[in-house]
């Protein structure tokens, strides 16, 4: 089963009323055998975020047959840990990886007061709310094709008075948009679809493939998202992508495609790449 993307041991942001120190530990030791029999490496950790947000003990029942049965961590306990917060997740709506948050630092870089944030294929909306919660957003827009996910970015987006959409790309976005997005930040599935059969079972299985599946090359969903960024962003305003090392140069070329200037940023901590596209000035 592999580790939680929970940042572990559980932080002191989880409100647990439980400890997760295996020498001490507040919940029965029965409930850790399974989670470690199940191949959850830190199985006490696992056990300790259960207990903290379980109703009764039928739910922590509950819970841990889910998690043995391979549901991922975050969609067993109702959220994801992301940039600080909690972020909803539920049952068929792709869970916020850790790496995603060297995204939204560079994002905070460049928004300006006041300005106009769009997640495309924003999934939990964890990337919007996000730079909303970390930055002067004056809008915040989200839009992913999955009826499921937009109806959990709302609740996600809803404290920050985000505007979340059912829509293909740009396709269902409001048209008074066009030219006004100070950050477009964008999270499109990138793994090449021969290569989904390699992603760890928690993901392959309980992740929509939709949310996973970013074509023969792993770039077609990032070449429509660039081919129409130069319209949408506002004069300097910036496209960034969530890629990987090794298609870092397709989605640049993607970016260049569109009319922008593209730059590759990295993070070895994070194990994350990022590409930002920037429209040229105009003479």
């Amino acid at each position: 089963m592999g580790s939680s993307r929970f940042s572990l041991p559980v932080s002191s942001s989880a409100s647990s009323p439980v400890s997760s120190s295996a020498s001490s530990p507040a919940f029965p030791s029965d409930v850790v055998g399974q989670l470690r029999r199940a191949g959850c490496v830190f199985a006490e950790d696992e056990a300790a975020l259960i207990f903290s947000v379980a109703r009764d003990d039928g739910h922590v029942g509950a819970m841990v047959e889910q998690r043995v049965r391979g549901l991922p961590l975050e969609q067993v306990v109702g959220f994801a840990e992301f940039c600080g917060l909690r972020v909803g997740v539920e049952a068929g709506v792709f869970v916020p990886r850790r790496r995603t948050e060297f995204l939204v630092r560079h994002a905070l870089e460049v928004l300006p007061a006041q300005g106009v944030v769009l997640d495309l294929c924003c999934g939990s909306g964890a990337l919007g709310l996000a730079v909303a919660a970390g930055g002067a957003a004056g809008e915040v827009h989200a839009a992913d094709i999955d009826p499921v996910a937009v109806a959990c970015a709302r609740r996600n987006l809803a404290g920050v008075g985000g505007q979340v959409y059912v829509s293909d790309l740009y396709a269902g976005v409001p048209a008074r948009l066009r030219g006004r997005v100070d950050v477009l930040v964008v999270n499109a599935p990138y793994v090449p679809s021969g290569e989904i059969g390699l992603l760890p079972p928690e993901a392959r299985e309980y992740e929509p493939l939709i949310a996973l599946d970013g074509g023969g090359d792993g770039v077609e969903v990032q070449r429509r998202v660039a081919a129409q960024a130069h319209a949408w962003l506002a004069p300097a305003g910036r496209l960034l992508i969530e890629t990987s090392e090794r298609q870092a140069e397709r989605t640049v070329r993607a970016m260049v495609d569109g009319g922008l200037v593209a730059r590759v940023e990295g993070c070895d901590e994070l194990g994350a790449t990022v590409v930002i596209g920037t429209a040229p000035p105009t003479v």
